[in-house]
């Protein structure tokens, strides 16, 4: 993630925060973070010593921000966002202040996600609230990783995710224990078969009137990219994914990781019926 997008995602957060009382504002960043000693000395001069300004703490907060390293700027940004979202400033709410800040960010190419800044691209919330809730953390997280440059953790969580709803279906189906001593590409098998995903959509398109040729074409190639993407991922896991992150990852891939981790939950997510 570069400079330039982290500051944009700061400009967002920048106006809502200055809704806050400047004392309040002090606290939030401190708890952030920010040097004491630094923040001390911030929004008050010869001209309003007696009077602070919030308007000018914050600007002069964003001053030192553009100065952090992206890793501090994106710790310090959660940490902000937890604090103004938090019980301790309900007396805020009246401002709106999670719609406000979610419509500043969406604007700006950023996504407010369990109050987590996350970049648009990586995940939508849209998309996340459909997903079943036993792959949900692991899919932020793979995000969340993601943008903090631990891809070989991203690709770990990418794959975590697939397995927790791996999981959730053979519970679901009483299959008993997960086979691990079979692939992960015949657990996604198995789970899909059980749910019945490939005769639903069948089913459906049959229903909206396809040919029985496209059909057959269709699901068969379907099928196909489903287990070509569990095996992807397999692959991804086993070469590139490690405890302590030493493996070489192509980054382009571990982006890639977490959208066929998507696709494939998404498609187990779905309730058909069969």
């Amino acid at each position: 993630m570069d400079n330039k997008n982290i500051d944009f995602a700061w400009s967002a957060v920048a106006p809502i925060l200055s809704k806050f009382d400047f004392y309040d504002i002090k606290n939030i960043v401190g708890l952030a973070g920010f040097n004491i000693k630094i923040l001390d000395g911030l929004g008050i001069d010869s001209s309003n010593w007696d009077k602070p300004n919030a308007n000018q703490l914050v600007s002069e907060i964003g001053g030192r921000f553009s100065r952090f390293s992206d890793e501090i700027k994106q710790s310090f940004l959660n940490i902000v966002i937890e604090e103004i979202l938090s019980d301790r400033y309900a007396r805020y709410s009246h401002e709106n202040i999670e719609e406000r800040l979610q419509y500043c960010l969406n604007r700006l190419g950023w996504k407010l996600i369990e109050n987590k800044v996350l970049p648009i691209d990586i995940l939508d919330l849209s998309d996340l609230n459909e997903l079943d809730l036993s792959a949900r953390e692991d899919l932020i997280k793979a995000a969340t990783k993601f943008r903090d440059g631990d891809l070989s953790g991203a690709i770990l969580s990418s794959y975590a995710a697939v397995e927790n709803v791996i999981a959730q279906t053979y519970q679901n189906n009483n299959f008993g224990e997960v086979d691990y001593g079979n692939s992960f590409q015949s657990r996604c098998k198995k789970s899909f078969e059980a749910t019945g995903v490939y005769i639903a959509i069948d089913t459906q398109l049959s229903d909206i009137e396809w040919k029985d040729g496209d059909i057959k074409i269709f699901k068969k190639n379907l099928e196909g990219s489903v287990n070509s993407a569990a095996l992807v991922l397999q692959l991804l896991r086993n070469n590139m994914s490690d405890a302590h992150g030493t493996k070489p990852v192509i980054k382009p891939l571990a982006f890639d990781s977490i959208k066929w981790s998507q696709i494939i939950v998404r498609l187990l997510s779905e309730k058909y019926d069969v």
